[in-house]
């Protein structure tokens, strides 16, 4: 399921030239399908790349540094968005800004050690 007001944000954020990319469990084609095939439309264009756990383990902060030298981006340039509290803190051992994305209606507890927030359109990464 992709939220509207993702939707929307990562919309906004690629007018604004920020470069967006996912780092899932799931295998990069089975994203490429989920967001090429969404209910609101094809949102690959969105995105400039797509990482899984090929790169290594989502709690391991290894990874996250892994990813910053994919993309040629300095590590605390990268804000991390995620809902896993242990997610966050492997990429904030790494460098990376975070943010945690609370869905109470998902289960998701908000975390004290990362800054939070319930939806999307209250995100600014330049504020971060």
């Amino acid at each position: 399921h992709i939220y509207e007001d993702a939707v929307e944000k990562l919309k906004e954020w690629k007018n604004r030239q920020i470069k967006l990319y996912v780092y899932s469990s799931g295998s990069v084609a089975a994203q490429k399908l989920l967001f090429g095939f969404s209910s609101y439309g094809d949102l690959t264009s969105l995105f400039s790349g797509y990482f899984d756990t090929r790169i290594g383990s989502k709690r391991e902060p290894a990874s996250y540094g892994a990813i910053a030298e994919a993309t040629g981006l300095p590590v605390s340039d990268i804000l991390f968005l995620s809902d896993s509290a242990e997610e966050l803190d492997a990429a904030r051992s790494a460098g990376m800004l975070t943010l945690q994305l609370v869905r109470p209606e998902d289960g998701t507890q908000p975390v004290d050690r990362h800054p939070g927030s319930k939806s999307f359109a209250d995100i600014d990464p330049s504020a971060l």
